[in-house]
């Protein structure tokens, strides 16, 4: 990348991921963690999500997506990189808040795993109660 190219950057987080996202303009093609989102994303569910942004304003071929993900699984990924992207978005033209806003997209989504208690052998589930 040149020193004159201009480029916009975000953060994305969901569950344990956090992605570190950053867009040029280009001819769309979407890189994470230096491979292809086709085949980093082997669900077809994770890469609509991940897409989502730039297919709500049909603009899946006017930039490239540059995406280093750390952490969780592919769904929590995917969704740190809507983020990601979905504030990009914004950056590049705040007409879009307004959209991104009513569909939720520019929410942190803030549901984490529960942790495991003490004295059983999950978060909520108890052992088996034995009367005798």
């Amino acid at each position: 990348m040149s020193k004159k190219e201009t480029y916009w950057f975000a953060t994305g987080r969901r569950k344990t991921s956090t992605a570190s996202v950053r867009a040029t303009s280009g001819k769309g093609k979407i890189i994470i963690n230096n491979c292809d989102y086709n085949d980093y994303f082997g669900r077809d569910i994770s890469k609509m999500i991940m897409t989502q942004p730039l297919a709500l304003f049909d603009m899946m071929g006017k930039y490239d997506i540059y995406a280093n993900v750390k952490g969780g699984g592919l769904s929590g990924q995917a969704g740190a990189v809507r983020l990601g992207i979905a504030r990009i978005l914004v950056k590049i033209n705040s007409d879009f808040r307004g959209e991104l806003k009513k569909t939720g997209m520019l929410t942190r989504d803030s549901r984490e795993v529960e942790r495991k208690k003490y004295g059983q052998p999950g978060a909520r589930k108890r052992f088996q109660f034995s009367k005798r």
